[in-house]
């Protein structure tokens, strides 16, 4: 038996037993963490420098974006650091500071995400007042609210984990500190817990009521479209985002809220991998790259990199010759 004041580390779950397949779970990661890094770096370069590309639904992808890099920088370094190294300890800042920004980014992405579903409604079901209801100055509020949200979610569900006293050991049935494993560490039954998990049900069911109204409207909007091609084209730009919120929605609400009778070390490693990693490494290439304005600016952007990078190395040469 122990207590919070006495942890001063935890050990997160080992994610093989030997040695061949703890390296092979580094490279795994070390891919999907560079595949993510580059896919999300492209889209916030493109967006960032493309000026045809100054639109609402691009400024919310640049920051959905962002929240995806975040979410895989906060946990897949740590778990590469233990299977390279053969560790699976983490101070008890570095686990209260993992699960901070976790919950951070995994929260903007969400909010983020519900943000593009109003955007898809008022592009289908109200295109005469898409420059008013999503003007600049609006997108900017909106963003702004979504990561002020997140950050004050985030804090408030840290500060609840931690301050609540842990006697079941240290050890955590994850490979990232995670809100879950933390409160089986806890052997207190406070209220606030009660609290705790009545407030993000409400803040998921919201958001998620209002993206199933939301998509409800659209696809009314869009079987009314007269033209077959009008109608693929608005399926073609609804479809991909409805995919990435069911992926994250159907992983995130299963590991959080799932009954304990169906608890599985197994089922938990597959779930938190598939929302934690998952989804930031999908993200950019069934929502983003698959928009066709996005890849003619990346080929754009790629091409124009490319050419002064030439006329450097060519101009380099030619000052060379002069002076010898």
């Amino acid at each position: 038996m122990s207590n919070s004041s006495s942890i001063s580390h935890f050990l997160l779950l080992p994610l093989a037993d030997t040695r061949q397949l703890q390296l092979l779970h580094f490279c795994l990661f070390l891919g999907i963490s560079l595949a993510a890094l580059l896919a999300n770096g492209l889209i916030i370069s493109t967006v960032a420098c493309g000026h045809l590309l100054h639109s609402p639904m691009f400024f919310f992808l640049l920051n959905l974006a962002l929240s995806d890099l975040g979410s895989i920088c906060t946990t897949v370094p740590k778990a590469m650091h233990n299977s390279l190294w053969d560790t699976r300890t983490i101070s008890y800042t570095g686990c209260a500071a993992q699960l901070f920004f976790f919950l951070f980014f995994i929260s903007a992405e969400y909010f983020l995400l519900t943000i593009l579903c109003y955007d898809r409604y008022v592009s289908i079901c109200k295109p005469l007042h898409y420059g008013i209801l999503l003007g600049s100055r609006a997108c900017a509020h909106m963003a702004a609210a979504a990561w002020a949200s997140a950050f004050l979610y985030s804090l408030l569900h840290t500060a609840n984990t931690f301050s609540l006293p842990l006697c079941h050991g240290n050890a955590l049935g994850q490979f990232f500190c995670e809100i879950p494993q933390l409160l089986r560490l806890s052997c207190s039954h406070s209220y606030l817990r009660e609290i705790r998990l009545m407030f993000s049900v409400t803040l998921l069911l919201c958001c998620f009521v209002f993206i199933v109204f939301s998509y409800v409207q659209i696809f009314r909007a869009v079987l009314r479209i007269p033209s077959e091609q009008g109608r693929h084209k608005a399926f073609s730009t609804c479809l991909p985002h409805l995919a990435v919120v069911s992926l994250f929605l159907s992983t995130v609400m299963f590991a959080y809220l799932k009954l304990p009778s169906i608890l599985s070390p197994s089922l938990d490693l597959i779930l938190s991998i598939l929302y934690s990693v998952g989804t930031p490494a999908l993200n950019p290439l069934i929502y983003s790259l698959r928009n066709q304005e996005l890849r003619k600016a990346l080929r754009g952007l790629i091409s124009g990199c490319f050419s002064a990078t030439i006329n450097c190395l060519l101009s380099s040469v030619a000052g060379y010759r002069c002076t010898s």
